[in-house]
């Protein structure tokens, strides 16, 4: 007969048994439910993914998973220190093209190429006569003259050569008809630092006179006479990139100076969101349109003659937008923030990318001296200072660049051209280039749409920048 110790001792091992076998059941449980918990909410999450992904906002762009794009050789996956990187997921594809917009294919006709590819030149046309300013060869090689182009026997004519002190890229420009007006601006290749020194060409004689230097060097200042002087406004600073805020008048006559100091006059309120200053007969006044009209006005860019219309063109400090007056309404359209920048310490100024983004925001300001937000642009479009001409009651804007790849982050060029009909304030797609393509120098003459110059893209299925061109196209316009 066993003793009480040896029976309490046996009925403790069969207690500490149970113990264990119910402790383990417990767990397995636990974690069969968490199991199939984990696999209910992947399947509710997938369930989830397959809705959202059919629930697409048809103004988004539609991301495909690209499941060709991974690697099966293990050595592609190595990093610099020769270890096996962390595999990520399926790349994501877009179109290159998805920012294309449907238009009707034109039948351009190529017309006698400018003497030279040029890239962020500047046009002014006086009549018959094409005047192309300036402007990249290459960021390492810029011009130094005015090529001519004449509209009535569609020929390069002439050309002048600019002052050895003058400005190559990001002028201030203004004209009365005869005598232009070029005021500072950036001297030199790449990013290179802007020059104080301006001058004024007279075009019936092809002779350059020297004006009093700009007090401070701008990048790219507004641009405008009025009133019998000059009025040199804003611009970028040294650094290209910080917006001044002098204003300047010199008084001048017949492309000459009447006096040899550059007078201060009220300053252009510091840039910034939803404020623009500008001239309409009158003091400055500063204005506060509803959305983004960001920095100051920064560049007359030239006068036409059309249609015995005068029409002012202009960019801002939100480069490369394009500004239109036509009986006394002042468009401003389209543009971008932000620009390249010298790198630091760089001895021959190298350009380096900073943020920039496109927009397709038109404003007009009216009599009453009142900003109102129009339609905006079918879509983003910047690079478009020298871009449109007016017609028929209608401006109208060739290529430019818009919003970057979302992927890939590459600039996409603008292969369409717009109209926007000046009586019902509409936009529409009315045409294709031969090509996308920016910073476009356009002009019109006897029912023709000329346009010359520019970066254009890499072919049909890549919308990229690459190649800086010279030629010159031209198609019959007919609008509705």
């Amino acid at each position: 007969m066993a003793s009480p110790t040896t029976r309490f001792l046996h009925h403790h091992s069969h207690y500490s048994s149970a113990s264990k076998i119910l402790i383990f059941f417990c767990l397995s449980a636990f974690l069969a439910l968490a199991l199939i918990a984990n696999l209910f909410r992947a399947s509710l999450s997938t369930h989830y993914l397959a809705i959202a992904t059919n629930w697409v906002d048809t103004n988004a762009p539609l991301l495909i998973p690209n499941l060709t794009a991974i690697p099966h050789n293990n050595n592609n996956n190595k990093g610099k220190d020769g270890k096996i990187a962390k595999r990520r997921g399926p790349e994501r594809f877009l179109s290159a093209t998805f920012a294309d917009l449907p238009a009707p294919e034109w039948h351009w006709k190529q017309m006698p190429s400018a003497p030279v590819p040029r890239l962020d030149g500047y046009s002014i046309q006086i009549k018959n006569m094409f005047y192309v300013f300036a402007g990249y060869a290459n960021l390492d090689h810029v011009h130094s003259h005015v090529d001519v182009f004449d509209f009535s026997s569609n020929k390069w004519v002439d050309q002048i050569k600019m002052p050895k002190e003058m400005a190559h890229s990001h002028l201030g420009i203004a004209s009365d008809g005869r005598y232009i007006y070029i005021i500072s601006g950036q001297y030199g290749i790449q990013c290179s630092g802007p020059t104080t020194a301006s001058f004024s060409l007279d075009t019936a004689t092809k002779k350059w006179k020297p004006l009093p230097p700009l007090p401070a060097p701008r990048y790219a200042p507004a641009t405008q006479l009025w009133k019998g002087r000059l009025h040199v406004m804003g611009g970028s600073k040294e650094n290209r990139h910080t917006p001044g805020i002098d204003h300047w008048s010199l008084a001048v006559k017949d492309g000459e100076a009447l006096e040899q100091q550059w007078r201060d006059e009220v300053p252009i309120p510091r840039g910034g969101p939803h404020r623009n200053p500008c001239f309409k007969k009158t003091k400055p006044v500063l204005l506060k349109p509803k959305k983004l009209f960001v920095a100051i006005l920064e560049k007359w860019c030239d006068i036409h003659c059309l249609q015995k219309e005068v029409v002012f063109h202009l960019t801002l400090v939100i480069w490369c937008r394009a500004c239109i007056a036509v009986n006394d309404r002042l468009f401003v359209i389209g543009g971008q923030e932000g620009d390249f920048m010298a790198k630091p310490g760089s001895p021959i100024f190298k350009c380096s990318r900073r943020h920039e983004v496109v927009y397709g925001d038109v404003y007009m300001l009216d009599e009453e001296m009142k900003w109102k937000i129009l339609p905006a642009m079918p879509k983003p479009d910047s690079h478009i200072e020298c871009a449109w001409v007016i017609v028929n009651n209608s401006i109208i804007i060739t290529g430019g660049t818009t919003e970057k790849h979302p992927v890939t982050k590459r600039m996409m060029l603008v292969g369409e051209v717009f109209q926007f009909r000046l009586d019902t304030m509409k936009w529409s797609v009315i045409g294709k280039l031969p090509y996308r393509i920016k910073t476009t120098l356009t002009g019109f003459w006897d029912g023709w749409l000329y346009f010359t110059s520019g970066q254009r893209d890499r072919g049909p299925d890549n919308p990229q920048p690459k190649q800086v061109v010279g030629e010159m196209w031209r198609t019959k316009l007919h609008l509705s």
